[in-house]
């Protein structure tokens, strides 16, 4: 998938497009990451119902991902994350607009949070899909065009954490959510209007090579994540990696800078932090990509992020908690590019949808369990003893990467790749 030169000149257009709307929704996601744990907090005061809330947006993806695989296949990508990109406007918007007039009981939230959740997974398979042909398009190589997706995404939550925060502080958690569904619009606007749709999705349907031209099916993709030991292994680690570590981000740090800081513009400063360090890693991965081995850079990202864990445990000073977050996402953050471009290099295009919908429902669902097992550890024990747990269940995701031995063969697949026609 690495472009060679062809007899029509780059044209970068539609790619930037997309890099854009990645970015502009991105900010409003930050903006609903924040606006949504603080509400639940502030007007139930409740550290389990925040868990609760945070898995139930995860839940969805468990039926969605992997059933909505097959929508993005048959459907198309481009449409896909327009509808995605409309269902989380109106979705986003019923919060503040219920809560402000007949007013939203906490249930009522859950049913709005589940349902804005149903078309992440197939929205985020729709837009990783759109980049293999877009970067190709435009004579971008597809390592630097999913670290320059990724860096786009980090820009825009480094610009959101600390807007979203004071705005957060200054007005409501509601009032921010006005905004977070003004940049779903816009971004959907973006891609119906700058993104071509591929000539595989102006039928309404896409169908499988070798498979006599029927449509693609949910066994078939399943049937090739089973076939493919690398990219099940993978899998598992990073659904590993999700139930042990992500849940951090959803539910442990609003609960660290509510009890620890007291304040919404803290929490925002070290979301800020996570931005921070992973445009760094975005950066430094940009620059050394081609010389970077992509299993060690996989093995100490996940190694160094369990290692940084540990320094939360003592309660530290804000810059100290900043500083750490930082480290962690600077080396966890090449990972992303590297596990992206890995499945883009592998997967038919055909199949994306339904492979990376699977990939996400399984990662999604290991979260969800994580999420509801640190909360209600927050509950029951408090917040230095759940740091601990953390931080020592996350040795074992660097070391089921190091002895997976199908990681050993992904810097040949890169060679095969580069060295193709």
């Amino acid at each position: 998938m690495i472009d060679s030169p062809g007899s029509t000149p780059p044209r970068r257009a539609p790619f930037i497009a997309l890099l854009t709307a990645d970015g502009i929704s991105g900010i409003g996601n930050v903006f609903t990451y924040l606006a949504i744990p603080w509400f639940v907090l502030q007007t139930t005061g409740s550290a389990g119902k925040t868990g609760v809330t945070a898995a139930v947006g995860a839940l969805p993806v468990l039926v969605s991902g992997i059933v909505g695989g097959v929508v993005v296949d048959r459907l198309g990508f481009k449409r896909t994350s327009i509808v995605a990109d409309l269902a989380s406007a109106v979705n986003v918007a019923l919060v503040p607009l219920l809560y402000h007039t007949v007013g939203l009981a906490f249930w009522e939230l859950l049913v709005l949070v589940f349902l804005g959740a149903v078309l992440d997974a197939p929205g985020w398979a729709a837009r990783l899909s759109l980049y293999p042909e877009l970067a190709r398009l435009g004579g971008v190589q597809l390592e630097r065009a999913n670290a320059s997706s990724q860096m786009v995404t980090r820009v825009a939550g480094l610009v959101g954490p600390p807007l979203g925060g004071v705005l957060i502080a200054a007005f409501s958690p509601t009032n921010v959510m006005w905004i977070d569904a003004a940049t779903f619009l816009v971004s959907a606007g973006i891609v119906a209007l700058r993104v071509p749709a591929r000539g595989r999705e102006t039928d309404g349907a896409t169908t499988d090579a070798g498979q006599g031209g029927r449509p693609g099916s949910l066994l078939d993709g399943l049937r090739f994540v089973r076939g493919d030991r690398l990219i099940r292994w993978m899998i598992a680690a990073f659904a590993l990696g999700n139930l042990l570590a992500e849940p951090i981000y959803s539910v442990v740090l609003p609960v660290y800078a509510k009890e620890v800081f007291g304040s919404a513009v803290d929490l925002g400063f070290m979301y800020a932090a996570l931005a921070a360090g992973s445009l760094i890693g975005n950066v430094l991965f940009l620059s050394f990509a081609p010389r970077l081995p992509r299993r060690t850079t996989i093995v100490t990202g996940f190694a160094v992020r369990a290692l940084t864990f540990w320094v939360l445990i003592p309660l530290p000073p804000l810059v100290i908690v900043t500083a750490s977050i930082v480290v962690n996402a600077i080396f966890l953050e090449p990972t992303n590019p590297i596990w992206m471009t890995i499945l883009q290099e592998r997967v038919p295009e055909t199949m994306r949808g339904r492979v990376f919908g699977s990939l996400m429902a399984l990662s999604s669902g290991a979260r969800s369990v994580g999420i509801v097992a640190y909360g209600a550890m927050l509950e029951q024990f408090g917040l230095q003893e759940t740091l601990i747990v953390l931080s020592a269940v996350n040795l074992a995701v660097p070391l089921v990467l190091w002895i997976a031995p199908p990681l050993r063969i992904v810097e040949w697949q890169r060679v095969a790749v580069a060295s193709g026609p």
